[in-house]
């Protein structure tokens, strides 16, 4: 294994932290909402009760909004939990995006989510036509923030992606 990638791809928490508040009020708000990931929830409502000090069960009965707000101004977030966080906001927010990426990279999907592995690594030459492809048509940050994403949920595979310029720079940040 290249240790070069463990050293620059941000973790899953990292690339919560960056985040404008707006984007993880809706990651948050998407997350509460779905009907698989109970067990990130409980996860979640339990961080939550032991940093304002609740009780779990009032955390639990709380409105999604108010939920959603706590959650999202919470910044030292775990890991594992940011990862979910910044999937449920890309398939509730960008799913167009992630199906034009990874068209453009012939890999195969469902409406934005993988199928089958890529072959890893991916070729940052490959990479960079379709990151420009995506940039005509999407917002650099949206599109930084998702290969930021991709890159911390799997560094082996998205390695090439922190060789481009725009993912480069926003890891220096």
């Amino acid at each position: 294994m290249d240790n070069t990638t463990d050293q620059v791809a941000p973790t899953a928490g990292q690339v919560w932290k960056r985040m404008p508040e707006e984007k993880r009020r809706l990651a948050a708000d998407a997350f509460w909402r779905e009907k698989e990931g109970v067990e990130q929830q409980f996860e979640a409502m339990a961080l939550l009760a032991q940093h304002h000090k609740f009780r779990p069960v009032f955390v639990q009965r709380m409105p999604i909004d108010k939920r959603t707000r706590y959650l999202a101004n919470y910044k030292t977030m775990p890991d594992a939990l940011a990862a979910r966080l910044l999937v449920s906001y890309h398939l509730a927010h960008q799913r167009p995006m992630l199906g034009a990426l990874l068209d453009a990279l012939g890999i195969a999907h469902e409406e934005g989510l993988i199928t089958t592995d890529p072959d890893a690594p991916l070729a940052a030459d490959h990479l960079r036509g379709a990151v420009e492809s995506l940039e005509a048509s999407y917002p650099q940050e949206d599109v930084t923030l998702y290969l930021l994403t991709l890159l911390s949920q799997d560094p082996e595979t998205w390695k090439g992606l922190a060789s481009l310029p725009q993912v480069s720079q926003a890891i220096a940040e």
